[in-house]
C-alpha cells in the first residue's frame, strides 16, 4: 500500500473533474485525485512535491487520492467508510467545505450542513451522522470551528470530552464542562477523574 509520494510535481489540473496531481517518483509519473484544498496547496509545476496517499484498490479499479494533511486523509477515510458513500463523494465532501468546518459539522451530527455538501443528499447526510456518531474528538472540532490549535489541551481532557460524548452529553455541554475542570489549578491528569467530576457536576 502507497503511504505517500514524494517528487516532482508534473502536472496539477481541475479539469476534467476531479482535480488531480501528477506527481513523477523516481522517473514514475503517479497521478493522484486530489480536494480541492490539497490542490490550493500544491506548488508550481516542476517544484518538490510530497502528498499523502489513500490507496484505493478494488476488482475493477486502482485509484490514488492525494492529500495535502492528515486530517484530509482521516475525514476521507471515515466518510467513505459510510455505507453508500464512495471515494469520488468523499473527494466531493472534502472540495465542498474547510476542513475545520466539515470537522465540526460531522462532530456535531449537522446533517443540514453536511446535505449541502456536493453528491451528498439529505438522507446520506443523515446516513453519515449515526455511522460516523462519536468518532470526531468533540474538543478538535469545537477547536476546528472556533479557529484555535487542536492541541491546545491535553490529550486526557479531549479525551473525557469524547467519553462523555458517548456517555449520552450533548457535546457543547461535555465540552464546556471538561474546559472547566481543566481550567483549574488543582485538575486532574487521567481522564477517569476528569469524567467522574463532570459527571458529578463539580
Amino acid at each position: 500500500m502507497i503511504a505517500y509520494l514524494h517528487g516532482t510535481l508534473v502536472e496539477k489540473r481541475l479539469a476534467p473533474s476531479p482535480a488531480a496531481a501528477v506527481i513523477d517518483v523516481g522517473g514514475v509519473g503517479y497521478e493522484a485525485f486530489v480536494p480541492l484544498s490539497t490542490f490550493d496547496a500544491l506548488p508550481r509545476a516542476g517544484a518538490d512535491c510530497r502528498l499523502l496517499v489513500h490507496d484505493y484498490v478494488r476488482e475493477d479499479q486502482h485509484a490514488l487520492f492525494g492529500f495535502a494533511t492528515e486530517d484530509e486523509r482521516n475525514l476521507f477515510r471515515m466518510l467513505q467508510d459510510v455505507s453508500g458513500v464512495g471515494p469520488k463523494t468523499a473527494l466531493s465532501a472534502l472540495s465542498g467545505m474547510p476542513v475545520r468546518l466539515l470537522k465540526a459539522a460531522l462532530a456535531e451530527g449537522d446533517a443540514k450542513a453536511l446535505a449541502k455538501l456536493p453528491g451528498i443528499g439529505k438522507r446520506t447526510a443523515e446516513r453519515i451522522c449515526v455511522e460516523l456518531k462519536g468518532k470526531i474528538d468533540p474538543l478538535a472540532a469545537a477547536a476546528a470551528r472556533a479557529g484555535e490549535p487542536e492541541d491546545a489541551l491535553p490529550q486526557a481532557v479531549r479525551d473525557a470530552a469524547a467519553a462523555l460524548v458517548q456517555l449520552g452529553r450533548p457535546e457543547e455541554e461535555a465540552v464546556r464542562a471538561v474546559r472547566e475542570i481543566a481550567a483549574r489549578p488543582d485538575a486532574p491528569a487521567d481522564t477517569a477523574a476528569i469524567v467522574r467530576l463532570a459527571l458529578a457536576g463539580r
